[in-house]
């Protein structure tokens, strides 16, 4: 009787022993592969933000070339490098493709010299809260103007060797400093339309700048919140954004054509530009990827014949950057409301007959 319960004892410890391998097996592979498929998605991002800088890279060598005289054709007539005005190249990769946009600084407000109803209509567009977008006004307004100020006793308090500038900004990341600034309204941040879908709105960066204009502004780059800001219905926004993700305005009669209204609205800019690449990785069966980074350079065109060895001057380099081409708004200044009839997340790749080191978009 004993010698049986002994063996039915081992034979337990035996059944319990493997159980126990069997978890531990099991943990250890699950470790594995969520250890695998993390270095998996870093590696992947990683080369999706190689991909996108070295086509800021090139898009930047491309205007250059395109600037000073230096440009070819495709085999279907369009010119292969930049053309004054273009808004979109796009480039093709063994390892995935990417849209570099040109957006001209002159469709953004300047930060420096609007007035304060233009301000606060712009940080209205953006932030959605009328309040808060009148103070952040003010405290713009404040920052850039000569002399002591209220406003003084409260950056003082936020350290010793703060102050408020009373002066220019000089960079418009020195917006962040202002009083009632948040790193979600300069930036942007994401946001639910009215079905509850989360999606990418934009922030106080993409309507302002050092550089910027007072109008019109280039309908091709102009962002929705600046739009809505000088007037464009919502329902004339949503189909300018619906158009131009697509395929990029080249004339406003176009515009005309479509029965938009193109008051406050250009074609192109003038010699400060910015240059935002959104790369998106192709997987080994050709499909695209999730993964997609953006990344971007404010340069500064110069006179060819003065500086025909180098007639571009990089002002800035951002290691990333926001762009519709990634996450599309849904509406107007990211609100809810009719969006552009295309799927979120999908950078668009086709543009007609491309060589394979790639092309202009016309």
């Amino acid at each position: 009787m004993s010698r049986h319960s002994s063996k039915g004892s081992a034979l337990l410890a035996v059944l319990w022993l493997a159980a126990a391998l069997a978890a531990i097996a099991f943990a250890v592979s699950s470790t594995v592969r969520s250890e695998t498929n993390r270095a998996g998605g870093a590696a992947d991002g990683l080369r999706a933000y190689y991909l996108a800088s070295g086509s800021v890279e090139r898009g930047i060598q491309w205007m250059m070339w395109g600037w000073t005289g230096y440009n070819q054709t495709n085999p279907d007539g369009t010119p292969r490098f930049w053309a004054a005005n273009s808004s979109r190249m796009i480039m093709h990769y063994p390892s995935g493709d990417a849209v570099v946009e040109l957006i001209p600084e002159t469709a953004k407000l300047n930060i420096n010299t609007a007035a304060p109803d233009e301000l606060f209509r712009v940080a209205e567009a953006v932030s959605g809260d009328p309040a808060r977008a009148r103070a952040i006004a003010d405290a713009i307004v404040d920052w850039r103007t000569p002399g002591a100020s209220p406003l003084d006793s409260f950056y003082s308090s936020l350290g010793p060797t703060f102050r408020p500038r009373h002066a220019s900004f000089e960079e418009i990341e020195e917006l962040l400093l202002v009083r009632g600034m948040t790193p979600e309204l300069f930036y942007g941040n994401f946001a639910t339309d009215a079905e509850g879908r989360l999606y990418a709105r934009g922030g106080l960066r993409d309507c302002l700048s050092v550089w910027g204009s007072h109008g019109p502004y280039d309908i091709n780059t102009a962002s929705p919140a600046l739009m809505e800001a000088i007037g464009v219905p919502p329902t004339v926004i949503a189909r300018i954004l619906e158009r131009r993700y697509v395929k990029p305005f080249h004339d406003l009669g176009e515009v005309q054509s479509l029965g938009l209204g193109s008051a406050g609205l250009t074609i192109g800019g003038n010699l400060m530009w910015t240059l935002r690449a959104t790369a998106r990785l192709r997987g080994h069966d050709g499909s695209p990827s999730d993964v997609i980074r953006t990344s971007a350079a404010t340069v500064k065109l110069l006179d060819p014949k003065q500086y025909f060895q180098m007639p571009l001057h990089v002002l800035r380099y951002y290691d990333d950057a926001w762009s519709e081409l990634a996450v599309a708004p849904p509406g107007p200044g990211g609100a809810a409301g009719a969006g552009p009839a295309v799927q979120p997340s999908i950078v668009p790749i086709s543009g007609g007959p491309v060589p394979a080191a790639g092309g202009m978009v016309q």
